[in-house]
């Protein structure tokens, strides 16, 4: 068997992170750059080596380390596993994340800790890939946990902001919520088949047909809470619009092409789970397109550039679920590889906005950048119309292929569709809505001067000057040459998987399907007919939700607030992102806080513990003060108090013969 090394994946940002954690503040910054991107770089050169072997290898492909835990007949390994699932993981997180390691070497060239930045990067990487090539449920988990802790680094990079210091940590700890799901589910597997290996759970099910529902519900609903909590799904969403506080590279890398891609990849890994259960999958369908629509709808009026791209990317998300809950697991890779293209190039791209404004991420302050960024603004460009599902861009294929599967779905199928097709136009109007608000009309900057020469610049610690506020200048070419990248793929990124509706042959799908064979994964069928009846339809939507955009941003730009004063509460709940922050800290941060501080402080620290302490402390203290009383070196002291217990023991005897003569 042809002999990968597939540990050296992982293995060599690791090297990368060390060398650059351990030693990187003594480095020059060319040093610090050359180690960042050689630990970036050799993984994609690897990836790019195995797919030349691709097809000559045994799959599942399966290396093994060594043993990590063996007790009794429980064992796990640090093994490794390539398949067609794993193969485009791993060439969108090498790929996109060396494209964004160059970009950042440009955008993080004039910060403190550069080579701290660089080392969290390559940290991250690290995590990431060992998450993807994982064999078992507990490398997974090191992997799962790993990028969590890499993300709460780098959200919180600027730390001495509380705004990112707060953000890092409120990530941290949503997160954990979600990973005591992704644990009890563990549990229940080691419990169910005495294994947490992926091959051997998945032979187990494979070999009782009549297993279905009943603790694979329980497991896969486990994994659905650790899911919700790494891809930002309803009720766990919270933590990622916050996360735009970290470097904007941050925000591409991984808050919109890996990370947050780990729960969609967890559920399409462990799809023969999801497919003897029914009911997880619906519960995945509907918190999928509940959040679709959700996020979509607090993204059109939000006026901070990463925070309307940050609900985006929770929308997206939305899309791939909805895709996974209606078994059609190769339509959400799919739209997860595409969306890596085309958000990453969005967050890339704002970040070339936000460059070239000195710091300023308020819509309200933008406006006319067209003709003076003109390579960020094509490139964008290429990027809103391909998230808003225009063809044949990337996005248009991929997010069809969703809401086709959904529309063939049994059950709710139709439903979820409405709801995702109405979801659909919503991200066309919020995102031509930023296009026209940054790139068209005229400047608004000037109306904001004062505030713009005193606007603390977002992702670094320097205050802008008021005589360099209006000089835009366009973003230099390490950093363009990634989103000049990133664009090409977001144009022809989807053709991959071109719908055979339209007269292509689905070839991702198909490459896939070895993956997701089994009695659910893929098995709704349609017709070519009605899939090109339905593409048709959401293109007018996309463009409906353009035109709209056009009235209100270009045409009739005093619209908005008319509409706004108008619509006064309406629009106060959704820019206001429904007051979800303000519920949870009222119903849950606000009693934890009070227990943590006032009950278990008074009661448990000062009541249990302290009081124990005194206690302690002054019965020690009495005992040696008698102690000393008795050790008085005083030798008429000495025989007095031998002659005092002397009597006590005598009375004690006394006593005792007493009564033991009385009652016989």
């Amino acid at each position: 068997m042809t002999d990968l090394h597939l540990w050296l994946i992982p293995l060599v940002p690791f090297a990368g992170f060390l060398v650059n954690g351990l030693l990187g503040r003594k480095f020059p910054k060319g040093l610090v750059t050359t180690v960042a991107l050689v630990a970036a770089v050799i993984p994609l050169l690897q990836v790019a080596a195995i797919v030349t072997k691709f097809g000559s290898l045994t799959l599942p492909h399966v290396e093994t380390v060594g043993t990590w835990i063996s007790s009794g007949a429980f064992h796990a390994d640090f093994s490794f596993q390539l398949d067609q699932l794993t193969l485009v993981m791993l060439c969108v997180v090498t790929g996109v994340g060396f494209v964004i390691h160059v970009y950042s070497v440009g955008y993080m060239a004039e910060e403190e800790g550069y080579w701290r930045f660089f080392a969290y990067m390559n940290l991250f990487l690290f995590f990431m890939l060992t998450l993807v090539l994982a064999e078992n449920f507990l490398l997974m988990f090191v992997g799962w946990e790993g990028v969590g802790l890499a993300s709460y680094l780098l959200i919180g990079f600027y730390y001495r902001k509380d705004s990112a210091a707060n953000a890092g940590k409120k990530a941290f700890i949503v997160n954990r919520i979600g990973d005591f799901g992704f644990l009890i589910a563990m549990f229940l597997l080691v419990a169910h088949f005495g294994t947490l290996s992926f091959s051997e759970v998945f032979s187990q099910i494979a070999a009782h047909p009549a297993w279905q529902g009943g603790f694979l519900t329980a497991i896969a609903l486990f994994l659905v809470l650790g899911a919700c909590g790494k891809s930002a799904q309803i009720p766990l969403y919270v933590w990622l619009p916050d996360a735009m506080e970290g470097p904007t590279p941050v925000s591409a890398l991984i808050h919109a092409a890996t990370m947050v891609t780990a729960g969609v990849y967890m559920i399409a890994r462990t799809h023969v789970l999801f497919d003897r259960s029914p009911y997880a999958l619906v519960v995945v369908a509907i918190i999928g397109t509940a959040t679709a629509f959700f996020a979509a709808t607090i993204g059109m009026a939000q006026t901070d550039i990463k925070r309307v791209l940050a609900y985006s990317t929770v929308s997206q998300l939305g899309y791939m679920f909805l895709a996974c809950g209606v078994a059609a697991y190769s339509a959400g890779i799919f739209h997860l590889v595409t969306h890596a293209f085309f958000k990453a190039l969005l967050f890339l791209a704002a970040g070339s906005v936000i460059h070239a404004l000195s710091g300023e991420q308020d819509m309200r302050v933008m406006g006319g950048l067209r003709s003076k960024i003109p390579v960020t603004f094509w490139t964008m460009t290429a990027a809103v119309f391909a998230i808003c599902g225009f063809p044949p861009l990337a996005g248009f294929v991929s997010k069809d292929e969703i809401l086709y599967q959904a529309f063939i779905a049994p059950g709710p199928g139709r439903i979820l569709w409405a709801v995702g097709l109405l979801t659909a136009g919503l991200t066309s109007f919020y995102m031509f809505r930023l296009w026209y608000m940054t790139f068209f009309g005229e400047s608004r900057a000037a109306a904001h001067e004062d505030h713009a020469a005193v606007h603390a610049r977002r992702d670094t610690k320097l205050v802008v000057e008021a005589e360099h506020v209006h000089r835009v200048h366009e973003s230099p070419w390490v950093m363009l040459w990634p989103l000049i990248i990133l664009a090409v793929l977001s144009v022809i990124g989807g053709w991959m998987g071109w719908p055979e509706g339209l007269g292509g042959g689905n070839w991702f799908a198909h490459w896939l399907s070895p993956v997701f064979a089994g009695p659910a994964g893929e098995a709704a069928t349609g017709s070519k007919q009605l899939e090109l009846i339905l593409a048709c339809v959401s293109t007018l939507v996309a463009v409906t939700g353009w035109y709209v955009a056009h009235v209100m941003y270009y045409a009739k730009p005093e619209l908005p607030a008319r509409f706004a004063a108008q619509f006064r509460s309406l629009y106060s709940l959704v820019k206001n992102k429904y007051w979800i922050d303000e519920i949870y800290g009222a119903l849950i941060v606000t009693p934890v806080l009070f227990i943590a501080r006032y009950l278990l402080n008074a009661i448990v620290d000062r009541g249990v513990i302290d009081g124990g302490t005194l206690a302690a402390g002054y019965t020690a203290q009495g005992f040696g003060a008698l102690v000393a009383r008795i050790q008085s070196g005083n030798i008429r002291s000495y025989a007095g108090w031998l002659a005092f217990f002397a009597a006590l023991l005598l009375a004690a005897s006394y006593f005792g013969w007493t009564a033991h003569f009385w009652l016989g």
